[in-house]
């Protein structure tokens, strides 16, 4: 193998004198987190950034922080009006990992995803927020009454949990103000639980939320009032940001909380063509039988589990042998909701009145079976389902019907802010799709749940699991289609079968693929009631990559776009392919053998692969072993064993195997020529010193403090240069020690392979 082609394996950068700034910016974030990773190869990801957000119309310092993040290059953003520039030093030149935001005066208020280009490819995302309020960065420690830090109302502040104490800030209000105070945390991407307290200027508690929610804070006189916060359990450190927002507001008036990302179930809502507000609103008093609200069907109702333990109910007439689609969001809204629906045919008035269950409606399943644990794949560790409802209701006899809809834990909660949005609908079969980075069980004990960004390595082909939620009774089969890629890149979906749940998009990078990032376009197509309908594909992520979920609970949430990026500095381990990328064809209960080519890039613990098979009407292939040591294998495809009838097919083949991966190579050739012009450069400055030294004794006397002066001065550069070969020496032996070869299990998948089975000639 050429040493080139191994060392861009191992992590090889193309400028040398770019890794050299990238060596010097970032030797700080190497973690002991991903020197300890055993399991998928590194990829880049971006953890931290400060502030958090933004001002519409307003520009930003930020500083970031991440994991495998050398050589840090565009700061990009979800929504085109937010843009960013390298922050540069007094000489010009660019600082490490900060950057200068810049908002549009039309950029909408929100969650936006940032994410950043780096050595490896686009990093995962960190949410980054804009809003209209003005906005503060907290940078002195407040944790103490004493020390708080001052706040306007109307403002949001930007802030990370110091462990182990409270931070305090205090504000200023009038009789009888009313000030709504809200924190975001977990929404945003932060691992903190907040404990917000309302105090007075004392500190003495006022009042309390420790469930997430915001204070409404109603001034009982005017003068300074404090907010304490804390993590629950009084956790803290750079991961534990948030964003404090004091906002005044009319008595009775509903203030939205500050804005947070969707979660994985949110990705089926809301139908298509719906529009933003409910035409009818739910009407109290309506939680008995005999006080409720009329309806004519079909409707769409909007309302609110509020007060606690309310049930609303609903009142229409219906026929025998209709059928009509219920579908509740509030879960899918964002809230801490559960749903639940029991519709009653009512007969006889007042004391004769009866009411027979028709039926009851719970839960929107989800699309596979999840994780057990959140990491092992006995299931997906993102859970597609909803506590919100879509179901079908069939009447069977004529007349009245009752509705009943409650939040089955709602007894203990009292916000009107818990709404819901109630439609009755007759069949408008649709889809809503949505896929994430496939997770598999790669070893025994793996308890990695890692973000995995689309940050492909040249001759990489990457498995994106799609799963799908059905409405009103929408059975066809589904296409997933990948478009505006980059260069050297292609998709190939492989369809999800009518009646099934799940398919699988493969992104490929060509082995020279060159560096790129786009924004692709990602959506499933299908045949509806003879229309051609697209649906676009939502993707999730896990908001941290956590090494073992044993001890931290995986965290998953939707992003807003889909970033495709190829690194163009590192090759996949291997690449397995048919040895023609061609349409590959066999009759109906044949034979296909299919010959395979392995580009091996580096070493691997084990001799073989085990192989199985995705793709429709091939998954019954029996698992193979594929040897290692081999450049070529085949695969010989027994149709008539599996049964798959005549059509066009894509597949692949996925398993995984161990490699004995080299972090970033070019790194210690960098890092050694560095040390050399370090050392070059202390020898010369030290002769240098010693000369004028020398000097300096044998001037005139008239000459002797300048004399004095310029080898106190070369004294100085002397040590200075010192230093530097102790910096250079420490970062060689740091990257040096990444770069041993460690075994790291990851997934490997075939590139795309398509099949037509044609139907048996006739006789």
């Amino acid at each position: 193998m050429p040493s080139r082609v191994f060392r861009m394996c191992c992590g090889c950068s193309p400028a040398i004198s770019r890794a050299v700034m990238m060596i010097c910016g970032t030797a700080t974030l190497i973690s002991s987190t991903a020197l300890a990773q055993s399991v998928c190869l590194p990829a880049p990801r971006l953890l931290t950034m400060m502030p958090m957000g933004g001002q519409v119309g307003a520009s930003v310092e930020i500083v970031i922080t991440g994991d495998n993040f050398e050589d840090t290059d565009e700061l990009s953003f979800s929504d085109k009006g937010i843009t960013a520039t390298r922050k540069l030093d007094a000489s010009g030149k660019p600082v490490p990992n900060q950057y200068v935001v810049s908002i549009a005066d039309n950029c909408p208020a929100g969650v936006h995803e940032a994410r950043v280009m780096t050595r490896l490819g686009v990093s995962s995302s960190r949410v980054f927020n804009v809003g209209s309020l003005p906005e503060v960065t907290r940078t002195a420690a407040n944790a103490s009454l004493k020390t708080a830090m001052p706040l306007t109302v109307d403002s949001i502040c930007n802030a990370v949990m110091t462990a182990q104490v409270i931070d305090y800030y205090s504000f200023e209000a009038t009789k009888g103000q009313r000030i709504v105070v809200d924190c975001a945390a977990t929404g945003i991407d932060s691992k903190l639980n907040p404990v917000v307290i309302v105090a007075d200027q004392q500190g003495a508690d006022l009042m309390v939320q420790r469930r997430g929610g915001a204070i409404s804070f109603t001034a009982p006189d005017t003068g300074s009032y404090v907010v304490k916060l804390h993590d629950l359990t009084f956790k803290g450190g750079s991961q534990y940001f948030y964003r404090l927002a004091l906002q005044s507001a009319v008595p009775g008036e509903l203030v939205p909380r500050l804005p947070s990302t969707r979660t994985v179930s949110s990705f089926s809502w809301p139908p298509p063509g719906l529009i933003d507000e409910a035409p009818l609103a739910e009407s109290e008093p309506n939680n008995q039988h005999a006080l409720a609200q009329k309806i004519a069907l079909p409707c769409d109702i909007r309302g609110s589990f509020f007060p606690a333990a309310d049930v609303d109910t609903f009142e229409f007439s219906a026929s025998k042998g209709d059928v009509w689609w219920v579908e509740v969001a509030s879960e899918r809204l964002g809230l801490p909701t559960d749903p639940s629906i029991v519709v009653q045919h009512v007969t006889g008035e007042g004391a004769d009145e009866k009411r027979n269950d028709v039926v009851e409606l719970s839960d929107i399943a989800s699309p596979m079976k999840v994780s057990s644990n959140g990491y092992s794949y006995d299931g997906p560790p993102y859970d597609a389902g909803s506590t919100d409802i879509l179901g079908k209701v069939e009447i069977k006899e004529d007349g009245i019907h009752r509705l009943q809809l409650r939040d089955l834990f709602g007894g203990t909660r009292n916000d009107p802010l818990n709404v819901y949005r109630l439609i009755i609908r007759k069949a408008i079969p649709d889809f809503a799709i949505v896929g994430w980075a496939l997770h598999m069980n790669l070893r025994n004990g793996d308890r990695n749940a890692l973000s995995k960004p689309i940050a492909l390595r040249g001759g990489t082909t990457m498995p994106i699991e799609v799963v799908v939620v059905r409405r009103d009774g929408f059975d066809g089969e589904i296409d997933l289609v990948m478009e505006g890629l980059p260069d050297g890149v292609t998709a190939a979906g492989i369809k999800i079968p009518s009646g099934k749940t799940s398919g699988i998009m493969l992104v490929t990078a060509e082995q020279n693929a060159p560096r790129a990032l786009v924004s692709a376009s990602f959506y499933g197509r299908a045949t509806i009631d003879g229309n051609v309908v697209t649906r676009p594909c939502h993707m999730a992520s896990m908001q941290w990559p956590i090494p073992d979920a044993s001890q931290e609970v995986p965290v998953p949430r939707l992003l807003a776009d889909v970033p495709v990026s190829v690194c163009g500095s590192e090759f996949a381990p291997i690449t397995i392919a048919p040895i023609e990328n061609t349409l590959w064809e066999v009759t109906v209960s044949g034979k296909l053998t299919l010959p395979l080519v392995h580009t091996r890039r580096c070493e691997f613990s084990g001799d073989s692969i085990n192989l199985r098979t995705f793709g429709p009407g091939f998954e019954g292939v029996p698992a193979f072993d594929v040897s290692l040591n081999d450049e070529t294998s085949e695969v010989v495809l027994d149709l008539a064993a599996l049964k798959t009838p005549p059509g066009d097919y894509t597949i692949a083949f996925y398993g995984s195997a161990v490699a004995r991966y080299r972090y970033n190579v070019e790194a210690v050739t960098t890092a050694e020529v560095a040390l050399k012009q370090a050392q070059q450069k202390a020898m010369n400055v030290k002769v240098e010193a010693q000369s004028l030294t020398e000097l300096s004794q044998t001037v005139p006397d008239d000459q002797k403090v300048t004399a004095a002066r310029m080898a106190q001065e070369a004294v100085a550069r002397q040590k200075a240069a010192e230093a530097a070969v102790v910096l250079a020496d420490k970062l060689l032996k740091d990257v040096t020690a990444r770069a041993q070869p460690k075994d790291i299990v990851d997934i490997v998948v075939s590139t795309p392979i398509r099949i037509r089975v044609n139907p048996a000639e006739k006789k």
